[in-house]
């Protein structure tokens, strides 16, 4: 199920908000928040957005690095640094992927998670 939601109308947490925020200031595209909190135990959100570029994903990631160190939450761990087609960066209670759109279309992580609310951005 998809929400048409404003960032200033969320209940998201503060981390959240600056990861959104991080990622639309470097264009990212086709973000997508999906709450999965009733599905598993490991992680309560997925961001997922996509680049045009392996250079763009990692200018999104080091926004993203930048502006939630501003507010003193840093990444458990970074993956897929090096070759940047999927980077996924894991801060607990939500993880962030970045993909260019060829991975994105070939991982498909929103139909995987199908049963959790999306929030378009």
């Amino acid at each position: 199920m998809r929400h048409k939601i404003n960032q200033e109308q969320s209940n998201f947490p503060k981390s959240i908000k600056r990861a959104i925020e991080a990622i639309l200031d470097k264009n990212g595209e086709n973000l997508l928040v999906l709450d999965l909190r009733d599905i598993t135990s490991f992680t309560d959100y997925f961001l997922i957005v996509n680049g045009n570029s392996q250079r763009q994903n990692m200018a999104i990631l080091e926004n993203v690095e930048k502006k939630l160190k501003e507010i003193k939450i840093n990444p458990i761990g970074i993956e897929g640094e090096k070759g940047a087609e999927w980077i996924l960066i894991d801060y607990g209670d939500f993880v962030i992927h970045i993909f260019t759109p060829r991975a994105r279309e070939y991982y498909s992580l929103e139909k995987l998670w199908g049963d959790a609310k999306i929030y378009e951005f």
